[in-house]
């Protein structure tokens, strides 16, 4: 599969996964694909796998992952719930 066809299924299954879940007096509202984003993604070997976002608000962000061998994919959902500092001691 192609970078562009597999950017343009997990960007839809991101879109279709938030609209789904959108109420309808939710402040959001609905998404389209220009709100959805890539931070990173990835291929190794028939498999490819990305991060992304969207330009809401709402802390949530979405891993996908297509499997070459069996020619489907998998959207999981994660809410950031805390983001904490951690230093390493020096010496």
């Amino acid at each position: 599969m192609s970078d562009k066809k597999f950017m343009e299924i997990a960007i839809k299954a991101v879109v279709d996964y938030f609209n789904s879940q959108a109420d309808v007096t939710d402040k959001n509202g609905k998404i389209t694909e220009d709100n959805v984003f890539i931070v990173w993604m990835c291929k190794t070997l028939q498999n490819n796998k990305a991060m992304l976002s969207t330009t809401v608000s709402d802390g949530m962000y979405y891993e996908f992952t297509w499997n070459g061998d069996k020619q489907e994919g998998y959207l999981d959902c994660y809410k950031k719930w805390k983001n904490i500092v951690v230093k390493a001691e020096e010496g």
